[in-house]
């Protein structure tokens, strides 16, 4: 994956951001991002070390070498992934960043040829725009039986389940 840099050209003193596959330099203000995501209700948590373990599948976004943006994809079956751990930092949420993540994740399936990309989700709205359409959770058996058993909100989930086939 090559680094995308993203900025705004009519507005002056616009930060520039790069979105690129995670490193592990990346590690600690990934995890930061995690925990305080955690702390919002808006992650489940995802230590250090699961996401060292997993970094081939992570993606950031960085302004100025810091890490203001993460996302990942997980691998259910050959023909089905999810975005997952998707997170930007509060003081950069409007910029477009989220949309830049998921777009690169999205790109990096179609590349390993995984026909289907789908998300859980409470921002319905912003993965509708990216082009996702809403769909039964119950199509995915694979991350009801995975993840969500583990979820304090199983019994009452309030997250919505978004796909697209790239």
């Amino acid at each position: 994956m090559t680094e995308i840099q993203y900025v705004t050209p009519l507005v002056a003193d616009t930060p520039v951001f790069v979105v690129r596959a995670a490193e592990t330099v990346d590690v600690d203000g990934m995890a930061a991002l995690v925990a305080e995501n955690v702390k919002a209700g808006h992650l489940l948590p995802r230590s250090a070390a699961e996401i060292r373990a997993s970094l081939h599948n992570w993606v950031v976004a960085l302004h100025d070498d810091t890490v203001i943006g993460i996302g990942s994809l997980l691998l259910m079956n050959p023909q089905l992934v999810e975005v997952r751990s998707l997170a930007v930092a509060t003081e950069y949420r409007s910029y477009g960043i989220g949309a830049l993540i998921v777009n690169e994740l999205v790109s990096q399936a179609k590349q390993r040829d995984i026909p289907t990309v789908f998300a859980l989700t409470r921002a319905v709205n912003f993965f509708l725009r990216l082009g996702f359409t809403i769909t039964d959770k119950n199509n995915f058996p694979e991350k009801v039986w995975r993840d969500c058993v583990k979820c304090p909100l199983v019994t009452c989930c309030d997250e919505t389940a978004v796909v697209i086939q790239p």
